[in-house]
């Protein structure tokens, strides 16, 4: 596959799934904003920016899927911190479950793919 085409392909996938993931690390716990960009640049693919994640959390708060208040910092200014509500945890249940059906029947073609 040609570099760029992959590229492209890597940027549909995170693009699709990105929310998601970000919930998934807010179930674990309330985050600021530039905390969840370092979280996510830590796992393999899944590199992102600030320009990426404040008009996410943005869009997932007016979904009221997350909330967020100002906190003071023991190091600067105050932060925003963003927790998953109810409906959240609802929304990213319901994905996981369809994520392992789809993901699931995806692997299961891929690897049907390979045997013959």
């Amino acid at each position: 596959m040609v570099e760029g085409r992959q590229g492209s392909l890597v940027s549909q996938m995170r693009r699709g799934t990105i929310a998601f993931c970000v919930m998934a690390l807010l179930r674990e716990g309330s985050r600021y904003g530039f905390d969840l960009v370092r979280a996510l640049g830590g796992v393999d693919g899944m590199v992102t920016s600030e320009g990426t994640i404040y008009p996410l959390l943005a869009r997932l708060r007016r979904d009221g899927l997350v909330e967020s208040a100002w906190r003071e910092s023991p190091s600067g200014p105050p932060r925003r911190y963003y927790e998953l509500t109810k409906s959240g945890e609802t929304s990213l249940r319901e994905f996981i479950e369809e994520w392992a059906r789809f993901s699931d029947a995806v692997d299961g073609l891929l690897r049907k793919g390979r045997q013959t």
